[in-house]
């Protein structure tokens, strides 16, 4: 009797359109693509959906800043992210857009439902305008004085310095990070979604498998207090969708963004937004979303909610990675390693990251890191030397020696065949589990059996006494290889197709890992893959190193730049002349865990002793990669009581912050206390 099969819908996050598809987006993409393209060699049914998350106030400015109108930017992002995932060789059956009248459809019924279930409220909400640009400003295109440690240039959420968070309108001495002004408070009315009323389904989701179980006790934390009301609106002007019945309010793109999974799957299937509402509610459709773990709490709390208000079933699981660090560190401009996809793809085979990527997935959601120098090591060692190595070696001697034909597998390599086969149960169950590291392990050991088996046997040698044994023995290792590509099909899917080409096979299922390939000629071989070099990896980094260039907001208007007010009160050369520049070692490095930004670091300061100053450089750096490290510091700024504790000094740092902040340079031949001029 035939297995049941399963019917999936599966997506991934929708990426934000006001950038580049990079390396660490692909993390996600990657591991999806994986576990569909498993599911679907496991005879499955899946659709598999994603699209551009079009809205928002950043999208709009950015557009304005390059002479285009939003509609016209999205549409070139969206060209360009379905490029780069075609680079990766990531399939989606529907790659669509938030900006689209099928969404449009169904945020209008969403909120309809929802309004008529009482589930959405409206209040007075007061917020910071920018009176040059005419919008209301984001809380992260704000800056100001820190209200409670007074730091200057904060954000409009949070101080970096202090780890302080507050309302925007509590900031001292505000400007607009888009125009420069002065931003006024203008009150507007919000609307609101009520999380509250959804609590006892939310918490019984969490509880029946939305989320492992690791994630689920962490969030089960958000239902200890009452939940807080989600402001669904944006206030004119603003890109993306109107609210009904409203004037000068906009849908929060958060809001029509998970919509859009229904969007897509409406436009895969060729109908209307009733069409989706009714595949999305079949009785044994599975709804997986794959998320990074900064989005849960809109997976895990808006999104359901939504779906619970609107007469839908919520989602069976949220499959939960973490982020990507290369050697190490957070991505950066400056170092070379924020490297977008298209970058990647010209220097380096996509195939490679995809192989890498699943050698560090689990189901956990915990970080992973690219080493460049474990990179090389596993594409060079793993799926050259061992995986590839089968159908290099064996085809090569079989076409040129044997008239290219195949045999019957020598009586030798039954047993080793047997447990290639034997393997396929615990294999599946990684795969499904999108245990995807462990996928990898097995199927390198088992080639390193198949390996040390052909090197035993000896073909090469042995066909020149015994043309049929040596025919058997080549039969038997491509015949491992063929099984071992079969496993490897989801995660390196165009060498696998490479490898039925040669050896003249139609393409492969789960099902074939039990059956045998007859006796027939296979085609001339052909190069499957190469070893990483590292020149091309360091060609890729300096590339980038050569186009880093800052982020910064859109232009400001040129009202605001001549305007009379500076950015600072002038100072002369003689009050400059007063800043007294040291170097110092680090002695020690902590990450203060109260805090977001700040960073307790211990400096030895030469003659000047030793000094401890708070820095707010956490996000972008480890305690252990400044432990030993030169920096330089102002030695005479007067001691400041923070928080945390009181900072003795300042160390000099530059970048537009969060991430992007970078310390000075220091010549390993300085010392401690001796002056920088």
């Amino acid at each position: 009797m035939a297995a049941v099969k399963r019917n999936l819908l599966v997506t991934s996050a929708l990426p934000y359109a006001n950038g580049a598809i990079h390396i660490g987006h692909l993390v996600e993409y990657i591991q999806t693509d994986i576990w569909v393209r498993f599911q679907r060699l496991m005879g499955n049914r899946v659709v598999y959906l994603c699209g551009d998350d079009a809205h928002g106030t950043p999208i709009m400015l950015r557009a304005r800043s390059e002479g285009l109108a939003p509609e016209q930017f999205i549409a070139r992002m969206n060209q360009e992210h379905r490029a780069d995932f075609a680079r990766f060789g990531v399939q989606f059956d529907c790659y669509y857009s938030t900006h689209s009248p099928e969404n449009e459809a169904l945020c209008h019924c969403f909120y309809e439902r929802l309004k008529t279930g009482g589930h959405i409220v409206h209040r007075d909400v007061e917020q910071f305008f920018d009176p040059v640009e005419n919008i209301f400003l984001p809380d992260r295109f704000i800056r100001g004085q820190c209200p409670a440690c007074k730091s200057p240039d904060q954000y409009g959420d949070s101080c970096e310095i202090c780890g302080k968070h507050y309302n925007p309108t509590d900031l001292l001495n505000p400007k607009s990070a888009v125009s420069g002004a002065v931003p006024e408070r203008r009150s507007s009315r919000h609307f609101f979604l009520r999380l509250e009323d959804f609590r006892e389904p939310l918490q019984k989701l969490l509880r029946t498998g939305l989320v492992d179980s690791v994630v689920a006790n962490k969030l089960e934390e958000w239902f200890g207090k009452e939940l807080k009301d989600w402001d669904i609106s944006r206030d004119a002007p603003f890109f993306g969708f109107p609210i009904p019945g409203e004037t000068d309010k906009y849908f929060y793109n958060w809001l029509d963004a998970p919509i859009g999974y229904l969007a897509a799957l409406a436009r895969h299937l060729g109908g209307s937004a009733a069409d989706a509402e009714e595949y999305w509610q079949m009785e044994d459709l599975e709804v997986h979303h794959f998320i990074g773990k900064d989005i849960i709490y809109f997976h895990a709390l808006f999104w359901p909610a939504m779906l619970l208000g609107a007469g839908l079933k919520p989602p069976k699981q949220l499959c939960v990675h973490g982020h990507l660090t290369i050697n190490g560190e957070k991505m950066s401009k400056s170092r070379g390693t924020f490297i977008n996809a298209a970058q990647y793809a010209r220097h380096l085979d996509p195939q490679w990251l995809r192989y890498y990527f699943a050698t560090r997935l689990s189901a956990l959601p915990a970080d992973i890191d690219l080493s460049f120098d474990d990179f090389c090591n596993r594409v060079n060692s793993e799926l050259v030397g061992k995986l590839v190595n089968l159908i290099s070696r064996a085809a090569p001697i079989l076409t040129r020696l044997l008239e290219g034909r195949t045999g019957i597998v020598t009586v030798e390599a039954l047993p080793l065949l047997n447990e290639f086969r034997a393997a396929e149960s615990a294999l599946a169950a990684d795969y499904d589990q999108r245990n995807f590291a462990a996928v990898t392990r097995r199927i390198c050991a088992l080639a390193d059996q198949a390996n040390k088996f052909v090197e035993n046997q000896a073909p090469w040698s042995l066909v020149k006494s015994d043309a049929e044994a040596a025919r058997g023995v080549l039969t038997a290792a491509l015949e491992c290889g063929r099984i071992l590509m079969i496993y490897l099909k989801p995660i390196i899917p165009d060498i696998a197709a490479s490898v039925e080409k040669c050896l003249n096979i139609r393409p492969q299922t789960w099902r074939d890992i039990q059956d045998s390939m007859p006796s027939h000629i296979i085609k001339q071989f052909e190069h499957l893959t190469g070893r990483v070099e590292e020149r091309k990896i360091q060609d890729m980094l300096n590339e980038n190193k050569a186009q880093a260039t800052p982020i910064i907001a859109s232009p400001a208007p040129a009202a605001a730049v001549a305007g009379t007010e500076p950015l600072a009160p002038e100072c002369s050369i003689e009050q400059f002349s007063t800043i007294d520049l040291r170097v110092a070692r680090v002695i020690r490095a902590e990450a203060l865990e109260a805090s977001d930004k700040l960073m307790k670091v211990e400096l030895d300061a030469g003659p000047l002793g030793k000094r401890t100053v708070l820095a707010g450089i956490k996000k972008a750096y480890l305690p252990e990669q400044l432990n030993g490290r030169l920096v330089i510091f102002c030695a005479n700024l007067a001691p400041r009581k923070m928080k945390f504790g009181t900072s003795e000094g300042m160390i000099l740092a530059s970048g537009p912050g969060g991430t992007e902040v970078f310390l000075l340079s220091v010549d390993e031949r300085a010392t401690p206390g001796q002056r920088v001029h």
